[in-house]
């Protein structure tokens, strides 16, 4: 009955647009975690936060006037203001202004942390809608229903909160003249993925793919993300694959050159030479390989960083493992069980775990 529902549904909604089209989909996890990377904010602890939001507005209001308040103190009792007692005055106007700071970064969710024992579980459906206009633009947009708690598994990071709210996703449009895509601060930043972007435009110029990212600076969700704007540019050229990323934001222009070439059908070289804004360059050197289900990946910098990743895949089930130069490593395992189902583990030698099923509907 709930599938019947749903594909009568679709048809209602698509009766008369004989050239659009609507697909439902769905998705879900559970599972355990411990240790995970996270930063509490408002969403997850609305509470807390509004207690720590009373107190630092008490310090605010009590630190503009420690400083004075200790002067006058000492004026009114007929006795000269010493260079000591100033320093002590300052002293406690900057243990204040210090104390205050911290509490607006923690607001903020600016104070990472590691998650403590639990469990984690969400479910999400997505609505993708496309259609074709008349002298051939295809255009799609997205909706997304998710509740629960998510966790990164790739990161080992506990994202919190998923909502439990319908979301608008992005809204695309592509021909001839490329593609543009509509999603306020849901397309990631070209070079990093660390700021978000409202718009972006992507075409094809001969051999070579182009795509621009732009963030409108209206809403955007820090002074980063204001008016930043990203590229990204890719050829292959006789066997040799070039990829040229960049980004302009308030910190700085950042650009990274990123070549790969395939030996053989088994081991590939790469080199890359990585300007973050502010820094010095980094050269990076690598070469993977892939033989009977077994990878290996390594690479090494010139600012004495080194990553070696190994890797089993065997009919549904995979196996990783990578270490860098810290000694920090990660292990993970999954394995497909079938009908949409996926098991997932991974440990850390930070002491983090999660364990967990997803399910694709």
């Amino acid at each position: 009955m709930k599938k019947l529902l749903i594909a009568t549904s679709a048809l209602v909604a698509t009766a008369g647009m004989a050239s659009a089209d609507i697909t439902i989909s769905g998705h879900a996890a559970a599972g355990i975690h411990s240790g995970l990377d996270y930063t509490a904010n408002a969403a997850d602890a609305s509470a807390a936060t509004a207690a720590l939001k009373v107190t630092s507005a008490a310090l605010e209001a009590s630190t503009s006037a420690t400083l004075v308040t200790a002067i006058a103190a000492q004026a009114s009792s007929n006795t000269p203001v010493t260079r000591a007692a100033v320093n002590t005055a300052q002293a406690a106007y900057d243990a204040a202004f210090a104390a205050d700071a911290a509490l607006d970064t923690q607001i903020a969710g600016g104070a990472a942390t590691n998650s403590p024992d639990g469990v984690y579980s969400n479910a999400g459906v997505d609505f993708t809608m496309t259609g074709a206009t008349d002298n051939g633009i295809s255009f799609s947009a997205t909706v997304n229903i998710d509740a629960g708690e998510e966790i990164d598994a790739g990161d080992f990071e506990l994202d919190g909160d998923d909502g439990g709210h319908a979301g608008l996703g992005a809204v695309t449009m592509s021909g001839t003249f490329g593609t543009l895509t509509f999603d306020e601060q849901g397309i990631d930043n070209l070079y990093d993925d660390a700021t978000t972007h409202d718009v972006s435009y992507s075409t094809t110029v001969g051999s070579i793919g182009l795509t621009v990212a732009h963030s409108v600076g209206a809403a955007a969700a820090d002074a980063d993300s204001a008016l930043a704007t990203s590229f990204s540019a890719t050829t292959t050229q006789s066997g040799m694959a070039f990829t040229l990323l960049g980004s302009e934001t308030a910190a700085g222009t950042s650009a990274s050159l990123g070549m790969s070439y395939a030996l053989n059908d088994t081991v590939t070289i790469t080199a890359e030479t990585d300007q973050v804004a502010g820094a010095e360059s980094v050269q990076t050197i690598g070469a993977s390989t892939t033989l009977n289900g077994v990878s290996v990946a390594v690479s090494s910098a010139n600012n004495s960083t080194w990553d070696v990743d190994l890797g089993y895949t065997a009919g549904g089930f995979a196996l990783t493992y990578g270490v860098d130069e810290t000694d920090a490593w990660t292990a993970t395992a999954t394995s497909a069980l079938g009908g949409g189902a996926t098991f997932a583990a991974g440990v850390s030698s930070d002491n983090e775990m999660y364990a967990g099923v997803s399910f694709a509907f």
